[in-house]
């Protein structure tokens, strides 16, 4: 008679497919795959990308975004959601009222640009995630450029990132996770959460170029660990060790910026 293993937390990626493998889609399911839960997607645009920029994008229509969200939902289950890019207005607006009652977790990594300076989000379509998708989530997790522009403030020193922080959580989710990777010295991030308490992470700084994907598997690694059971303080605890290793380990592939190494721990990396 067979038997079978019992299946591992499911988590939700919604977000942008990236053609060159190192950020989107393809680091969320990287990240879960290495974190040990298994990773589902809604592909809601699809990029020509490669280690030197964004060429392209091209949006899926509200509709394949939601077939694929209840279709995924609805039979299999999920104990973690996270959200990356979703190019334009109508597609903010569709995720959002589809995360309104979701069953699980939300993480959103509020994707404004690429690593390269490239827009990945509609001008336009700012305000509808500052009112539509924010209120939804249990984490965001902005870097210093995205809390620009979600809240107006600009961030230079880690003694403005408390003020961010409470401006981020005064827009509706219940934990805001500010990332200091823009500013010199150590890599210090801070977690606000409802009741006002504020966790800081650190990390050395690797001097590696090959960064690609950083955010992505960040919030995937959030995710990840939320359904695993973590709660919110340890779950970025795990996450920021992760992606620090990740980063130490990131590889050169292309003439431009290469990925992080997703599969670090694995390859036997301290």
């Amino acid at each position: 008679m067979s038997t079978f293993a019992a299946a591992p937390p499911r988590v939700l990626t919604v977000a942008g497919s990236d053609s060159g493998g190192g950020a989107g889609i393809q680091a969320d399911l990287k990240t879960m795959l290495a974190l040990g839960v298994h990773g589902m997607s809604v592909i809601t645009a699809v990029t020509a990308q490669n280690s030197l920029g964004v060429q392209g994008y091209w949006e899926l229509p509200a509709e394949a975004v939601r077939a694929q969200y209840r279709s995924v939902v609805d039979d299999i289950g999920v104990q973690a959601v996270k959200t990356g890019m979703l190019a334009s207005v109508e597609l903010v607006e569709t995720v959002s009222a589809l995360l309104a009652d979701a069953p699980a977790p939300v993480v959103v990594d509020p994707v404004g640009v690429s690593k390269h300076g490239d827009a990945l989000l509609a001008a336009a379509a700012v305000t509808t995630l500052r009112e539509r998708l924010l209120p939804v989530a249990t984490l965001a997790t902005p870097n210093l450029h995205e809390v620009t522009q979600l809240t107006g403030r600009t961030v230079t020193g880690e003694d403005g990132m408390l003020d961010a922080a409470k401006a981020l959580r005064d827009l509706g989710p219940d934990w805001a996770l500010i990332k200091g990777g823009h500013l010199e010295g150590e890599a210090a991030d801070l977690l606000l959460g409802p009741d006002g308490e504020a966790h800081w992470y650190r990390a050395p700084r690797h001097d590696n170029r090959h960064t690609h994907g950083t955010g992505c598997t960040l919030a995937s690694a959030i995710a990840a660990r939320l359904a695993l059971g973590d709660p919110v303080p340890l779950a970025v605890a795990h996450a920021k060790a992760y992606v620090t290793g990740a980063i130490a380990h990131g590889f050169a592939l292309g003439s431009g910026i290469g990925p992080v190494d997703h599969f670090w721990q694995a390859r036997g990396n301290a």
